[in-house]
């Protein structure tokens, strides 16, 4: 029997037979699944990666009114095209923790007020400069500018000074932060020649591809870059990019053989995709959420009573019955779960129309509440939408509905407009995901959140370095943002990946869908 396993694995590994045909015979010969996953990881890492061909990748959340701007990018199409063309200083290793990108290594003082970075030599943009720690810095404060518009502004306002020194890049804190090289992974960070400033739409980065066209909301086509420092990426010869953000139209492009991985697979039908001939699905649990944000600046939502009676009048265990059909885990009205290193569980809040009901009267407002969503915010949306608009009908309260188009919703609705449907694909650690999105300077401050204590209490964890404490403050900032906040977060998403038989080299990984979003970079053509 021997033989013949040895023989299905290196079928299995040069791409002669799929993985469901491996796994079918694997059984046959009495092999348990788990065994048998196993056993094929080992002969594709063996057999090692194979150079050339095309890789399609079918994605969502694309839209004409997109940029090549690292520092505006708001979706997983401009964080995938990210990975592509460039690179951050450090990223997150695939099994957890990190490793260094352009960034060879790095290191604390040691009350974390001071971070060095070395910087890895004979690394080259794409236009043949060579990167400097003089680059670094330069895309360093186009981020941190006062004039910024970067998602990544929470981030960097924690920072005093910065300067090059040599090879050298220096950061000194404001307050000391253990967690500073975790938040230094956020893909806005790319690094660019003299940080951007001279063209930050160009594409010019050290990543292992070259962008060679690009339309935004349709396709995009990256060939080999030949310079690139690391072997270990990019195996494909061409990648291209489809923006498909119908979900319906992207799982037929998956099965019909119009693209070889998709993000994203609606979880209604992600048992039936996976039953599909030559596709895998792949699910696992992660910090993404779907979520409703109000701006709590705005009327009736600067009213938390008005918060509150939403809050109250969403059914979640629904939702995640109905919505996500098993593919996800109830939400807490925080964007932390256990996914995050220091969480602290609390009483779970329940739907509850009758205190709904109180708290909408106890505001005063009875008027009709008016909720912006589209398919391109997170998948069923509007069906989640509906859901809301009838648990709250229980309660008395008016849910008005209105499904704005998926093109332009990034740019148009989200973060502008008072009330709507949204999604967060989640950070590593809690102080990069309050940063972005909670503290009252970031500039993706989408619940235009204001909380003084809140945000005393964000720039104390950073400088904590007994856990146990920060622990608790982390959870004491939770509860802040669950009943004093503009968030509504009914559910956590698994990200559901499709992918065709012909890739190989897929692998699990921490951080977002599609191997956090570098699968077209580190997966390869079999066949």
């Amino acid at each position: 029997m021997k033989d013949q396993i040895d023989y299905l694995k290196l079928r299995a590994a040069l791409g002669h037979i799929s993985r469901r045909e491996f796994m079918g015979r694997m059984g046959a010969l009495g092999v348990s699944a788990a065994l048998a996953n196993t056993l094929l990881a080992d002969a594709v890492r063996a057999a090692g990666p194979q150079k050339g061909g095309t890789i399609k990748v079918g994605i969502d959340g694309g839209s004409s009114s997109d940029t090549l701007d690292p520092a505006l990018v708001t979706n997983s199409t401009g964080t995938m095209l990210l990975r592509l063309w460039g690179e951050p200083l450090i990223e997150l290793a695939l099994s957890g923790g990190l490793e260094g990108r352009i960034a060879e290594s790095w290191e604390g003082s040691a009350d974390a007020s001071v971070w060095t970075f070395k910087i890895r030599q004979g690394v080259t943009f794409s236009n043949g400069k060579t990167v400097t720690a003089e680059d670094v810095l330069a895309t360093m404060e186009r981020h941190s500018g006062e004039d910024t518009k970067s998602g990544a502004l929470g981030i960097m306002r924690g920072i005093k000074a910065m300067r090059a020194e040599g090879d050298m890049f220096v950061v000194e804190l404001s307050e000391p932060n253990a967690d500073l090289p975790y938040l230094l992974t956020d893909y806005h960070l790319v690094i660019q020649p003299n940080g951007g400033k001279d063209d930050p739409n160009a594409a010019i980065g050290t990543g292992p591809y070259i962008l060679k066209s690009a339309e935004q909301g349709v396709r995009f086509v990256a060939e080999k870059n030949p310079n690139h420092w690391d072997s270990s990426h990019g195996h494909a010869e061409t990648i291209e990019m489809i923006v498909i953000n119908d979900d319906t139209a992207r799982v037929a492009a998956l099965q019909s053989g119009q693209v070889d991985m998709i993000t994203r697979v609606p979880p209604r039908t992600a048992g039936l995709v996976s039953r599909a001939p030559n596709i895998n699905v792949y699910s696992k649990s992660g910090p993404g959420h779907y979520v409703f944000i109000m701006h709590c600046d705005t009327a009736p939502f600067d009213n938390n009573d008005v918060r509150m009676a939403l809050k109250y009048g969403i059914n979640r265990q629904e939702m995640v019955d109905k919505v996500l059909f098993g593919y996800g885990s109830i939400g807490n009205d925080t964007p932390i779960n256990a996914s995050y290193p220091l969480f602290t569980p609390a009483e779970q809040r329940e739907y509850d129309p009758d205190k709904a009901k109180f708290h909408m009267q106890k505001s005063g407002y009875d008027g009709a509440i008016l909720l912006r969503t589209s398919d391109n915010s997170f998948p069923g949306a509007p069906d989640a939408s509906a859901l809301f608009q009838q648990s709250l009908a229980q309660a008395g309260i008016n849910l008005e509905i209105k499904r704005e188009p998926n093109d332009g919703y990034w740019s148009e609705v989200w973060n502008k407009q008072p009330f709507c449907t949204s999604y967060w694909s989640g950070r590593p650690v809690q102080d990069q995901m309050f940063s972005t999105a909670y503290l009252s300077s970031a500039d993706w401050n989408d619940t235009r959140f204001n909380n003084e204590k809140f945000d005393q209490l964000l720039v104390a964890a950073r400088a904590e370095l007994d856990e146990t404490k920060r622990k608790q403050m982390y959870a004491d900032m939770s509860d802040i943002l669950r009943n004093e906040g503009g968030l509504i977060c009914p559910m956590f998403n698994d990200f559901i990946d499709g992918v065709s038989d012909k890739i190989g080299g897929w692998q699990e990984t921490i951080g977002f869908g599609l191997m956090n979003l570098y699968a077209p970079v580190k997966t390869w053509v079999t066949a």
